[in-house]
C-alpha cells in the first residue's frame, strides 16, 4: 500500500461505533474523502474506554477497513475524546506588549497567561481556543497579530478531560499500531464539518447525540463560549425500547433505526411494525405509535437537559441561528421537529459539508465527528501545528504539574 503524505485520517471512537475517515489534502487545499471504515465498538461506556482490549480490537478492524478503501497505510490519527469527564470554563489573560506592535510570540505569551489557572492534578487542558481580543480596551479583536498597542488580553475557552481517560485512548490507538497526532473535542471537531462560518457569528449550539453521551458546543461571534457533556444518549432509547416491547437489545437497535419517530404525532395510525419476542415466543405486530410513544419521552428529556445547559450559562438568547444536531441519533424521523418544539428555536440535521471525494458515503450525521476530525487535523497540518502524543509524555506533563505543586508548598 501507498504511504502519501497529504493525507489526513480521523479516528472517532464512540460508544456504539468506531469509525475511521481518510481525507486527501489537495494541492488548492479542498479535502476529498477517500476512505471509510466503521466496526461497532465493544470497549467503551458513555464515551470513555472500559476494556482496552476490545477498543484496540474494534480500533484495528476500522482502520483496515478504511485502508482497504483508500489504498494507502494509515499509520498516524487525529481521534475525538469525549464523556462526562469533559469540564470547560472561560479565562482572561493579561500581558504589556514587548515592541508596541504584537508579534506571533506576544499572541502565545496572552495565551499562556489566560490558560495558567490552577486545574486538579488529575486532569488535562485539551484545548485553549482564543475568542476574542483587546488591545488598549479595545475589544472585539479577532486577529491581533501586527497591531500596535501597549496592553493586550485575551479571553480563551479552555477545556479539561481526565488524564486516565485520555491515556486510555493514546493507549489503545498505540497498541492497534496509530500514532495519536491530536486528541479532539467531539462537538469541537463535528463543528468543523457541519456549521457555516456565518452561523458561528451569529450565534449556534452544535449538539451531537451519541450512543453513550450528548455533547454540545456553542459558537458566539465566531468563538466557542461553551462546551459540555451529558451523559444520556442513543443507547438509552434502545434500552426504553427493548424493555417498553419486551424485546431483545439488538432487535430494539433495529426497531430504532429502522422504525423509529421522535414525534407520535407524526405517526399515522394505521402503521404497524413486526416486534420479536424473548425466549422464543412468536413475534408480534403493533402498532407504530407504541414505538414513538416510548421515544418521544426521552427525546423531550435528552433536549430538556440540553436547554437547561444553554440556560445555565446564560446563552439560551445569543444562539440565534438555532441548534445543528449530529450524531448517529439525530438520523431519526421528527429529531428535528422535536427539538424545536422542547428548546423553541430553530434546529436543522448537521451533514457535513465542505468536502468532496466520497460526499455520498459520509452524507449522514453519524459521520460528522469522523469527518470533522479530517477538516480539523488538514488545518492543523497546514499550519503547521502537528504534535505526535505518546502514551508516557501525558503522565510526563502530569507529574511536572505534581512537582511544580510541591516545590511551590514547600
Amino acid at each position: 500500500m501507498a504511504r502519501k503524505d497529504n493525507i489526513v485520517v480521523g479516528l472517532d471512537i464512540g460508544t456504539t461505533k468506531i469509525c475511521a475517515i481518510v481525507g486527501e489534502v489537495k494541492e488548492d487545499g479542498r479535502i476529498d474523502i477517500v476512505g471509510i471504515g466503521s466496526h461497532p465498538s465493544h470497549g467503551l461506556r458513555k464515551g470513555v474506554v472500559v476494556n482496552i482490549e476490545s477498543t484496540v480490537e474494534s480500533i484495528k478492524k476500522a482502520v483496515e477497513e478504511a485502508e482497504l478503501m483508500a489504498g494507502v497505510e494509515i499509520n498516524a490519527v487525529f481521534t475525538g475524546i469525549a464523556g462526562s469527564h469533559i469540564k470547560s470554563f472561560n479565562s482572561r489573560g493579561v500581558i504589556a506588549i514587548k515592541d508596541r506592535e504584537i508579534s506571533r510570540a506576544d499572541v502565545d505569551r496572552v495565551i499562556e497567561a489566560a490558560k495558567a489557572v490552577a486545574i486538579p492534578m488529575d486532569r488535562e487542558i485539551l484545548h485553549v481556543l482564543p475568542q476574542e481580543f483587546s488591545i488598549d480596551d479595545q475589544d472585539g479583536i479577532k486577529e491581533p497579530l501586527g497591531m500596535s498597542g501597549v496592553r493586550l488580553e485575551a479571553e480563551v475557552h479552555v477545556v479539561t478531560g481526565a488524564v486516565t481517560s485520555a491515556q486510555n485512548i493514546i493507549k489503545s490507538c498505540n497498541r492497534a499500531g496509530l500514532d495519536v497526532l491530536d486528541i479532539v473535542l467531539e462537538p469541537l471537531a463535528s463543528s468543523y464539518a457541519v456549521l457555516s462560518n456565518d452561523e458561528k457569528e451569529l450565534g449556534v449550539a452544535v449538539v451531537d447525540v451519541g450512543g453513550g453521551t450528548t455533547d454540545l458546543a456553542i459558537f458566539v461571534e465566531g468563538g466557542i463560549w461553551h462546551t459540555a457533556v451529558i451523559a444520556i444518549g442513543g443507547n438509552h432509547l434502545t434500552n426504553d425500547i427493548a424493555v417498553g416491547l419486551r424485546t431483545p437489545a439488538a432487535e430494539a437497535e433495529k426497531i430504532k433505526k429502522r422504525y423509529g419517530c421522535a414525534l407520535t404525532n407524526m405517526v399515522r395510525d394505521d402503521e404497524t411494525i413486526e416486534v420479536a419476542s424473548v425466549g422464543g415466543r412468536p413475534p408480534r405486530v403493533l402498532s407504530r405509535q407504541v414505538l414513538s410513544e416510548i421515544i418521544e419521552p426521552r427525546v423531550e428529556e435528552i433536549f430538556g437537559l440540553v436547554l437547561k445547559e444553554f440556560r445555565k450559562t446564560g446563552f439560551e438568547e445569543r444562539i440565534a441561528s438555532g441548534v445543528v444536531i449530529t450524531g448517529g441519533t439525530a438520523i431519526m424521523e421528527g429529531i428535528p421537529e422535536a427539538a424545536e418544539r422542547v428548546m423553541e428555536m430553530p434546529a436543522r440535521r448537521g451533514l457535513p459539508m465542505n468536502i468532496g471525494g466520497l460526499v455520498d458515503v459520509v452524507n449522514s450525521p453519524m459521520y460528522a465527528t469522523g469527518v470533522g476530525l479530517v477538516l480539523f487535523g488538514a488545518q492543523q497540518a497546514g499550519a503547521g501545528k502537528v504534535k505526535r502524543i505518546s502514551d508516557g509524555n501525558l503522565f510526563a506533563k502530569v507529574i511536572g504539574r505534581m512537582r511544580e505543586w510541591v516545590e511551590n508548598f514547600f
